[in-house]
């Protein structure tokens, strides 16, 4: 299932956007999932990062395409976007967002079956991995690469990222299970620690961008192996 927002102001745009898509799944055999929303305003409002491709309008009267890209981008670094548009010099802005590509309206079936079928191609080669957190306001998908260490405190669980940190809830068997892929290691009843962003071991603690982590006694050793087999290119 390919989860496709469409996001246009003009119902004319909108539905020969929703005609192309269903034909397109057709001819592929493709199972789609299309919401639709007539302004930026619509999509950004309590946005979750639930779709794997979004079909951007730029130009709307109360949020342009651009603006609405800015904000999916601070909470969605996944999510593939294409711009519809009448205006090329726009589409230089899309850089700035990490947009795929733009179509060119009046849109015709070909160039657009192009540009989907590039945006398709782009969801099979990502080879970038990520978490969703719940956050105040709503959802946060994070880049795997990009989360240092996570620490439990209470009933909250602090993403510690190269950028900032969020606080999230859960619990800590449940994110260590999805980061089991990863080369995270469990340094402590309180810590999950990157080992892609480990600095040394000192004093059983490990060192992780200027943050002292302690390891526990039972753990520091699995965790010293698993580092091993990290730096030698194993596998944790």
């Amino acid at each position: 299932m390919i989860r496709i927002a469409v996001v246009d102001d003009e119902e004319d745009s909108l539905d020969t956007l929703k005609a192309y898509l269903e034909r397109y799944r057709r001819e592929k055999g493709l199972s789609f999932d299309i919401k639709t929303f007539t302004d930026g305003d619509g999509i950004t409002a309590n946005y979750r990062p639930v779709y794997d491709i979004i079909l951007l309008d730029v130009k709307m009267p109360f949020m342009d395409g651009i603006s609405a890209a800015e904000m999916i981008r601070d909470v969605d670094p996944e999510v593939v976007l294409l711009f519809i548009t009448n205006l090329p010099q726009y589409a230089i802005k899309g850089y700035a967002v990490e947009a795929l590509d733009y179509v060119l309206k009046p849109v015709s079936y070909f160039a657009f079956s192009q540009k989907l079928e590039r945006a398709i191609a782009r969801i099979k080669q990502k080879t970038k991995r990520f978490l969703t957190i719940s956050v105040k306001g709503g959802l946060h998908k994070l880049d795997v690469a990009d989360i240092c260490y996570i620490e439990s405190w209470g009933h909250n669980m602090f993403v510690h990222t190269k950028q900032r940190e969020y606080k999230t809830a859960g619990k800590m068997k449940d994110i260590e299970a999805q980061l089991a892929p990863f080369h995270f290691y469990r340094g402590n009843y309180g810590y999950i620690i990157n080992l892609e962003h480990v600095n040394g071991v000192v004093d059983g603690c490990a060192l992780v961008h200027g943050k002292k982590l302690l390891l526990s006694r039972s753990r520091k050793n699995g965790f010293l192996e698993a580092l091993t087999n990290y730096i030698g290119g194993g596998t944790q």
